[in-house]
């Protein structure tokens, strides 16, 4: 017999996806009698996709961090028999996570070995190396740490002895040499700087970081001051040099300033732009060569063919531009114009191309009208004739004014009859004053007496009384 076909298993179905717990607050409650729902396909796929998170976009690149640059200005401070004080600046460049501090090496001479003379960064830029033996001489730099690395070191040129430095080395620049030392070519020049320090400091001169040329310039050195000495000055002598005073590494410098000037050279392009009148008008160009100063003003002089003399017509003009005025009609004049610096004038000057004619202007004489005034007046007396006492045998004189045009005639009356020829009588007229003399007088020359003035205008006349008394 076929044996019996046994039942296939059924398989077993998946368990459901269990959901984490929600908050007995946050579950809805199914009524008691309603079976709760069963989650299906399409609902978990749509819960599975709200759920799902935005794609995270891509972060930017973090700059790259780079270490600080060197420390700044790396200097001796101080020596003492064990010890060495350093400062220095911060460096221009930090970096971005910021400064952590510096660190200090040091180095025996005549070894490589480089040794850390403090265990930790610090920020300060001031340090004391201690513990050192007298007599040593160290190499020391100094390095700029931050979180990206160390920097290259800032180091010092020459190694410091440690000994006891009884005094700093200091520069006692005198006062006229603080500001520019001006010599003129040709001039000696000589400048003595005083200093100080103990023991005796090294004394340096540089000029543009260059050694000096010995063939032209003398160096003198003492304990307590170097005098720096040039025999001739030339233009190539100016320029700024460098004194510095170096004690086993501690140093003091100063800068001297020296210019040595010569006279200008001409102006340029001088041309007469203009002639007016009695005026000039004259232009001109700075000069090529101020001289190694700057140009002060410059000198203006003219010239008259007929003498062939210069004057000067302006001292100091600071324009490259003038007029020239008060210039004679009829002559012809050259112009020339110097420039002039701290110096002196120029050696030579520039002197115009052509000349300057001063022309006679045309005039027409027009004569003055003149108003004609009628001076044509009557006779009258401005001072009458007045009474008079007299004595007998004393000469009497009777005055009076009389004004008139043409001149008038001068009549004289004794009781209205006519005096003519009589020596008794003197008669006078001057300047319009009339007089008549009577001579040795009698009671009987008294009466009235009359002056009449006639003329083709007119007449006038005035009387007096004269009363003549006997002797007492």
């Amino acid at each position: 017999p076929a044996p019996k076909k046994e039942p296939k298993e059924q398989p077993a179905p998946a368990p459901a996806a269990e959901k984490p717990p929600t908050p007995a607050a946050e579950q809805p409650t199914a009524p008691a009698d309603q079976p709760a729902p069963v989650p299906t396909a399409e609902t978990t796929l749509a819960a599975g996709e709200g759920s799902s998170a935005p794609a995270a976009e891509p972060k930017p690149k973090k700059p790259k961090a780079e270490p600080p640059s060197s420390p700044l200005s790396l200097a001796v401070e101080e020596v003492s028999e064990n010890s060495v004080t350093l400062t220095w600046k911060a460096p221009e460049q930090t970096g971005q996570p910021g400064l952590d501090g510096y660190v200090v090496e040091i180095c025996k001479d005549g070894s490589s070995d480089w040794t850390a003379a403090n265990k930790e960064p610090f920020l300060s830029t001031r340090y004391t190396i201690q513990d050192l033996s007298s007599g040593d001489k160290v190499h020391v730099r100094v390095k700029a740490v931050n979180a990206s690395g160390v920097s290259v070191p800032a180091t010092l040129e020459q190694p410091v002895l440690i000994r006891e430095i009884l005094q700093l080395p200091r520069i006692r620049m005198p006062r006229h040499l603080r500001q520019t030392y001006v010599r003129r070519v040709g001039d000696a020049v000589n400048m003595m700087i005083p200093f100080q320090g103990k023991p005796r400091p090294e004394v340096i001169w540089t000029k543009g970081d260059q050694p000096l040329d010995t063939s032209r310039i003398n160096i003198r050195n003492t304990e307590t001051d170097t005098i720096f000495y040039i025999r001739e000055a030339q233009r190539s002598d100016s320029g700024k040099y460098e004194l510095t005073v170096r004690i086993n590494g501690a140093e003091d410098k100063a800068t001297l300033d020296v210019r040595v000037i010569e006279p200008p050279g001409p102006p340029q392009n001088l041309k007469l732009v203009d002639v007016w009148g009695f005026n000039v008008a004259l232009e001109w160009s700075p000069p090529m060569d101020n001289g190694n100063s700057e140009i002060k003003g410059y000198v203006v002089q003219k010239s008259d063919q007929k003498s062939g003399k210069w004057f000067t017509v302006l001292e100091r003009c600071t324009r490259t531009s003038c007029t020239v005025s008060d210039l004679i009609i009829g002559n012809t004049y050259s112009f020339r114009v110097f420039a002039e610096n701290a110096s002196g004038l120029s050696e030579k000057a520039a002197v115009t191309s052509r000349v300057a004619h001063i022309k006679k202007t045309k005039t027409t004489y027009r004569p003055q009208k003149i108003t004609q005034w009628d001076m044509m007046e009557p006779p009258k007396f401005t001072q009458p004739l007045t009474d008079r006492t007299t004595t007998r045998g004393y000469s009497t004189h009777l005055f009076c004014c009389v004004r008139g045009f043409p001149q008038p005639k001068i009549i004289w009356m004794k009781n209205q009859m006519e005096i003519r020829e009589d020596p008794k009588y003197i008669a006078m007229t001057k300047q319009g004053v009339c007089s008549l003399e009577i001579r040795k007088p009698s009671p009987f020359d008294g009466g009235v007496y009359t002056c009449k003035a006639v003329n083709a205008l007119g007449e006038a006349s005035v009387d007096c009384k004269l009363d003549v008394k006997g002797k007492i």
